[in-house]
């Protein structure tokens, strides 16, 4: 199998697919773009590395709820995370339908 060389805007947008989703696994954020799982988890650790040590630097932060304003901000939080996620597949898309050659 050809090694593959991914840009470094979608490894970084990979990597933050992955953070911005409080469920997600390395696995399944891996299946959703169509690379191999172990790459994705390469990319996730040398960002890890890059912010400067573990991995519990980038901990995801836990949801805070309570009064409307708390809500309001969490629920705005979640529209930019899926935003996000849907730019970031629709660049997948965009890169993986160049590599077609029919």
């Amino acid at each position: 199998m050809a090694n593959k060389h991914y840009p470094k805007e979608f490894k970084a947008d990979a990597v933050a697919l992955y953070r911005s989703r409080p469920g997600a696994t390395i696995a399944s954020v891996a299946d959703d773009l169509g690379v191999n799982r172990e790459t994705v988890r390469s990319w996730v650790r040398a960002d890890d590395q890059r912010r400067g040590g573990s991995p519990a630097a980038s901990a995801r932060p836990a949801a805070v709820a309570g009064s409307v304003e708390d809500e309001n901000a969490e629920l705005r939080r979640r529209v930019r995370e899926l935003e996000e996620e849907r730019d970031i597949l629709r660049k997948a898309a965009r890169y993986f339908a160049g590599e077609t050659r029919w």
